[in-house]
């Protein structure tokens, strides 16, 4: 850190877990941020949640971090994570809206010790709505976001498309609104809650069908090969 990248004068504290949350925290880290992942003590059921450890698939998404681990359903480690928020720039989160109000680290909470907060969200379905509460999955965006439903051969039934896409797509989405934040904090002095889920960018995906559908009612079979 601190190398000359475009964002090494940016700490950010990642309490992602999974694909999709840590896809946008690793961007930051790429363009040199101080990026401290902070993790709960170790669980076996955890291991699923991005990969094992020193496995390929966490060291992917986990490079060019820091990390300490904290325990935030314990006071104490709650007390040490909003002493790290009050000189942050950035917390990127995916845990869904019930649970990071439970623990005391929602944005509200957050931006009252450090109003210049940018504050990241990545959930299933969005911070609010009948669905805000529930855990969402890459193939459950994928599906209800309509993807499945024109991947894969002509009358072959609905296909998964072959890499995370919703994670992949919601990390990205995520990352550019983080930096668009920190550009109006330039601005304004005042941080801000930025959010996306992976329905919402799995639809965004998928633009050209649903103009295609409101102008001239084509209903977008599966293409198969084609472009």
């Amino acid at each position: 850190m601190g190398n000359g990248l475009p964002l090494s004068h940016i700490k950010v504290l990642d309490l992602t877990r999974a694909r999709a949350g840590p896809t946008a925290a690793r961007h930051l880290a790429d363009w040199g941020a101080d990026v401290i992942k902070i993790e709960m003590p170790a669980s076996p059921e955890d291991e699923g949640l991005g990969g094992i450890r020193h496995g390929p698939d966490f060291l992917n998404l986990h490079r060019n971090k820091r990390s300490i681990t904290l325990n935030l359903k314990k006071s104490r480690g709650l007390e040490l994570f909003l002493e790290m928020a009050r000189e942050a720039d950035v917390i990127v989160e995916n845990y869904r809206p019930d649970v990071k109000r439970r623990l005391g680290i929602d944005y509200e909470k957050v931006k009252s010790i450090n109003p210049r907060i940018i504050y990241g969200s990545i959930s299933g379905f969005g911070q609010d709505g009948p669905l805000r509460d529930r855990p969402g999955l890459d193939q459950i965006a994928q599906g209800m976001g309509g993807l499945m439903s024109i991947t894969g051969l002509p009358g072959q039934g609905p296909v998964r498309v072959g890499v995370p896409i919703a994670d992949l797509s919601s990390g990205n989405y995520l990352a550019m609104g983080i930096l668009l934040a920190l550009i109006d904090r330039d601005r304004s002095g005042e941080g801000q809650w930025v959010h996306t889920s992976l329905l919402e960018a799995q639809i965004s995906m998928l633009d050209f069908q649903a103009a295609r559908w409101l102008i001239d009612g084509e209903v977008p079979p599966q293409a198969g090969n084609n472009h």
